[in-house]
C-alpha cells in the first residue's frame, strides 16, 4: 500500500513545480485528497476543494484559509478521528520546497463542518516546525524535515480536545524566493473527533487576518547578508496548543 502511495505521489509531482496535500491517514485508513485540474464533478473527499498548484502569496488573500476556493465536495467527506491519534498529510512527492516551517491549525465548526465557511472559523495551533538547525541562511527546515519523510508530515490530534466536528488545517509557508515573496501553502479537510477532552483550545485567529504583511518571519529575505548567522525563526501566528 505505502509503495502504491509513493507511486502515486511521485507521479503527481511532475504535473507542476508546486503543489498540495493529496493523500490523508489515520490509524491505518487513508482517505483520498481533492485532485486539483479536474472537473470536481463527482469527486469526493474529506478535503476542502482546491484548484491550483500555484502558491498564494499574499496574506489578505480571501482563499487563505484553505485555498482556492475552499468549497465543498460533492458529496463531501468527513474522517472519524479519535483524540489523542496521529494524522498524516502527504503532499506531492517530493515536495519542491525546504526552506520554511510547517503549520497545523484546527478549528471547531460548531456544527456541521459542510455548512462552514474556513474564513469564519477560529483556527488554533496544534503543530510547527521552523527553522531545526542551523542559520536561516543555510539551515534545516521544517519543510526539509517534511521532503525527508516522504513528503509527509504527521500530527498528533490533541487528547484534550473536546469531541465534534473541525476542520484541520495543514499549511506550508515556502520563503526560499526571498524578501516579500511568501508563498503559502493551506489545505483542509474536515474530521470528527471522538473520545475527545475538556481543553479550552486557543489563542485562535481567522484567515485571512491571522498573519501580518510586515511580519518579519514572512516578508523575510533568508539570501541577505544579515540572516546568514541567524539562529532563530519565530514561526508566523499563534502559539500551539496545548
Amino acid at each position: 500500500m505505502l509503495l502504491q502511495i509513493t507511486v502515486a505521489l511521485a507521479l503527481a509531482s511532475h504535473v507542476a513545480a508546486h503543489g498540495g496535500v493529496l493523500l490523508y491517514e489515520n490509524a491505518g485508513a487513508y482517505y483520498h485528497g481533492f485532485t486539483p485540474y479536474n472537473t470536481p464533478t463527482g469527486q469526493s473527499s474529506i478535503q476542502r476543494q482546491w484548484a491550483t498548484y500555484n502558491p498564494i502569496t499574499t496574506v489578505s488573500d480571501p482563499n487563505l484559509a484553505c485555498n482556492d476556493p475552499g468549497t465543498i465536495t460533492d458529496p463531501q467527506l468527513t474522517a472519524t478521528v479519535a483524540a489523542g491519534s496521529s494524522i498524516t498529510a502527504f503532499w506531492n512527492n517530493p515536495w519542491p520546497h525546504t526552506i520554511g516551517p510547517v503549520m497545523v491549525y484546527m478549528a471547531n465548526c460548531g456544527g456541521s463542518c459542510s455548512d462552514s465557511t474556513p474564513s469564519s472559523l477560529n483556527w488554533f495551533k496544534i503543530d510547527e516546525a521552523g527553522l531545526l538547525s542551523g542559520t536561516v541562511g543555510n539551515g534545516y527546515w521544517g519543510m526539509g524535515e517534511l521532503v525527508a519523510d516522504n513528503s509527509s508530515w504527521t500530527s498528533t490530534i490533541p487528547s484534550e480536545l473536546p469531541s465534534g466536528n473541525y476542520m484541520i488545517r495543514h499549511e506550508l509557508l515556502a520563503i526560499h524566493s526571498g524578501a516579500n515573496q511568501p508563498q503559502f501553502y493551506p489545505e483542509c479537510a474536515q474530521l470528527t473527533v471522538t473520545g475527545g477532552g475538556s481543553g479550552n483550545p486557543g489563542p485562535t485567529v481567522v484567515f485571512p487576518g491571522g498573519y501580518s504583511a510586515t511580519d518579519p518571519s514572512i516578508t523575510i529575505d533568508v539570501y541577505a547578508n544579515d540572516e546568514q548567522d541567524v539562529t532563530t525563526y519565530a514561526i508566523p501566528g499563534p502559539a500551539v496548543w496545548p
